[in-house]
């Protein structure tokens, strides 16, 4: 890793921080979804970087994949767990970041022991280390404050314009998993805890999507579906990306629900559904990017900004 790459790390990590900050501030029962999502990308952009995911806001038993549809009108509920995750990219150089917001008392251990797994889990992070070790610790602290990991949602490591890049850092001491950090990659640890069984699934809600890339495929497409595509892909490449932002674009929410369902059908559209603990229980999630270099590591999102 060059020193633009890792500056342009640091970069994403330091803005990816201030908005993290700033999500603390603005989270507050009632408030809408969509204001929180659309205040926090904006900021993202005023900070001189863009967003390399939409912003999740996933609540209570939503673990993930959620961000506000262009008409949305939910609100924060009284009571809530809520998990806003955020991602920064500068020039395609990632920096993710997670933090759990609980305006319900009975779930501040469940909050503190996602937080206390991440600050022990970066305590050992380095050149070598085996991420079933991480695992381990992720998965010792969550459930020493008497919580469970969830064990099919991970960290991940991260690459120019590519969020999920391969390797996954489990939340548990996953013995079958042998991958160890390695110099000049970056990486996404992630702990998820629940109440619940430690178990996600899938919902039948997708806000979320991403483009593959396929020129011969999308030269097969009727103009306007085309020129739809190449729009996005010019301003995402393969990233993730919200409906949302593209209403402006084709005039009407049906009109691009109709155009991804065809990308859909043609092979050239990633959905993320939305995931939800299986037994219903209340997740909290906390993470944080670092880069290993060759002293051993960089915490890019760090809470110094």
């Amino acid at each position: 890793m060059d020193g633009y790459e890792l500056e342009s790390y640091i970069r994403a990590g330091r803005i990816a921080c201030i908005v993290r900050k700033e999500a603390e501030r603005i989270v507050r029962e009632g408030a809408r979804l969509i204001d929180i999502a659309n205040h926090l990308e904006k900021k993202i952009v005023e900070l001189g970087g863009y967003p390399a995911f939409p912003v999740n806001i996933s609540v209570n038993e939503i673990a993930a994949h959620y961000t506000p549809l262009p008409n949305d009108s939910s609100v924060i509920p009284s009571n809530s767990v809520v998990k806003i995750d955020i991602g920064v990219h500068v020039d395609g150089y990632i920096a993710d970041t997670a933090i759990t917001i609980s305006l319900n008392d009975r779930y501040i251990h469940l909050v503190e022991a996602v937080k206390e797994a991440l600050e022990k889990a970066l305590k050992i992070v380095g050149r070598g280390v085996r991420f079933s070790e991480v695992g381990g610790v992720i998965e010792s602290i969550i459930k020493s404050y008497g919580y469970k990991p969830i064990v099919n949602l991970s960290g991940h490591s991260l690459d120019r314009y590519v969020v999920h890049a391969g390797s996954y850092i489990p939340n548990f001491r996953d013995r079958l998993n042998r991958e160890s950090f390695k110099i000049g990659r970056a990486y996404a640890i992630e702990p998820f805890a629940t109440d619940g069984i430690g178990y996600v699934e899938n919902t039948d809600i997708v806000t979320i999507y991403a483009l593959k890339y396929n020129p011969k495929r999308v030269n097969k497409l009727s103009s306007d579906v085309q020129k739809f595509y190449n729009a996005v892909y010019s301003d995402r490449r393969t990233l993730p990306f919200t409906i949302r932002w593209y209403i402006d674009l084709v005039g009407e929410e049906a009109k691009a629900l109709s155009y991804l369902n065809t990308l859909q059908r043609e092979g050239l559209l990633i959905e993320y559904p939305v995931l939800v603990e299986r037994g219903r229980g209340i997740v909290a999630q906390y993470e944080h990017t670092i880069v290993i270099d060759d002293r051993g590591e960089v915490l890019i999102t760090t809470d110094n900004c």
